[in-house]
């Protein structure tokens, strides 16, 4: 038997790779008589980025940039692709993991140092960016990007507005006339963890804005300017940026880069999945391992689990689904795609205390079940 391990990282606790090691790990301790291939997967969350460049054999290079509060930081840019394609990390430049718990605020933070990237990846001469979008610290349309690339958000008087959520309230116009022409001779990828809108109560504000610091007084203050951003996009080139589908990813940077960049935003899983080769390595598999921290309905709006999870019912290859959370009641829809739901914990604890025990709970569970296999052989 040969399985294929494919996990996505289980947050806040596992990377994806940590993940897949720990799985083999217990099935390796269960004796089962299996080859095993450790494939981690990502879908535009933090780190998809890392993977692809691993994964393409790429290589890094550091730059100084701003984080979130325009403090001087060292991030990456991947090269790929025989120097032809960038790949960045949001979480890299503007990720609320660079922040403090006490110092996470969207109204003041800014995506300025992603833009920075686009930019030195721009005088690396590259044709084609991919951008992850998962893990940011902001919800401010992508303004800060879009101001290290050269555009410019003006109040009514024609005088230029500082790139913060806090000040779009006195947005009236955006100018492109200074904006860095390179970007247009370049192809734009976002992946995109998310599909969310931009705008409402499913929108980047309401549903991302409290994850990343933002009060309930804030979330409406949010919102209505990411409003004011739209309205004058629409104003500048008739395009509606809450009608955009994955808009809401990474507080509405999705939104601005494909109204004014014309970026192509993509399921961040699926272009994972294309760009790292997968359904080559899937050819050889007779079953197929993967899980994160909660498999539910909301796997199947485009999460990794569920990306490769389709690829393997597609080719007749059963699926196993590890996770720190599973449904109570059975879901059919569920049942389509996982043959097996596991829940990796073994007894009553609060989130905090499963988290730290995430790794040997999913060597456990993977012991259990290649035990169970053997048994069944």
């Amino acid at each position: 038997m040969h399985i294929l391990i494919a996990p996505n990282a289980f947050k806040n606790s596992l990377t994806a790779q940590e993940s897949a090691d720990a799985i083999r790990e217990g099935l390796i301790r269960s004796g089962l008589n299996c080859s095993t291939e450790c494939f981690p997967i990502a879908d535009g969350g933090d780190g998809t980025g890392r993977l692809i460049v691993e994964k393409c054999q790429g290589l890094w290079h550091e730059y100084n940039v701003h984080d979130p509060l325009g403090r001087i930081i060292r991030a990456p840019v991947g090269i790929i692709d025989q120097g032809k394609t960038a790949v960045i990390e949001m979480a890299d430049a503007s990720g609320i993991r660079i922040l403090r718990e006490d110092e996470r605020n969207p109204l003041k933070a800014s995506s300025f140092g992603t833009g920075e990237l686009i930019r030195y990846a721009l005088d690396r001469g590259v044709k084609s960016i991919v951008i992850g979008l998962g893990g940011s610290a902001t919800v401010d349309g992508g303004i800060g990007i879009l101001s290290a690339l050269g555009v410019q958000f003006l109040d009514v008087n024609g005088k230029h507005i500082n790139a913060l959520s806090e000040n779009l309230k006195y947005l009236n116009s955006v100018d492109l006339s200074e904006i860095d022409q390179r970007i247009f001779d370049c192809r734009i990828t976002v992946l995109c963890d998310v599909d969310n809108l931009l705008l409402g109560s499913n929108g980047a504000a309401a549903v991302f804005g409290p994850q990343k610091g933002a009060r309930p007084e804030d979330v409406p203050v949010l919102d209505a300017a990411l409003a004011k951003l739209s309205d004058c996009v629409f104003k500048l080139n008739g395009k509606r940026m809450n009608e955009i589908v994955h808009g809401g990813a990474a507080g509405g940077v999705a939104a601005s880069l494909n109204a004014l960049l014309d970026a192509e935003l993509l399921n961040g899983a699926e272009h994972f999945l294309k760009l790292t080769g997968f359904s080559a390595s899937l050819k050889n598999a007779d079953l197929l391992i993967t899980g994160e921290g909660s498999l539910d309905e909301q796997t199947l709006q485009g999460k990794g689990p569920f990306a490769v999870a389709k690829y393997a019912k597609e080719k007749g290859i059963p699926v196993i689904g590890f996770a720190g959370k599973v449904p109570l009641i059975d879901q059919p829809e569920m049942n389509k795609y996982f043959n097996v739901l596991l829940a990796i914990g073994n007894q009553p604890e609060d989130l905090a205390s499963a988290m730290k025990f995430t790794a040997s709970n999913l060597i456990r569970t993977a012991k259990a079940a290649g035990s169970l296999i053997s048994l069944l052989k």
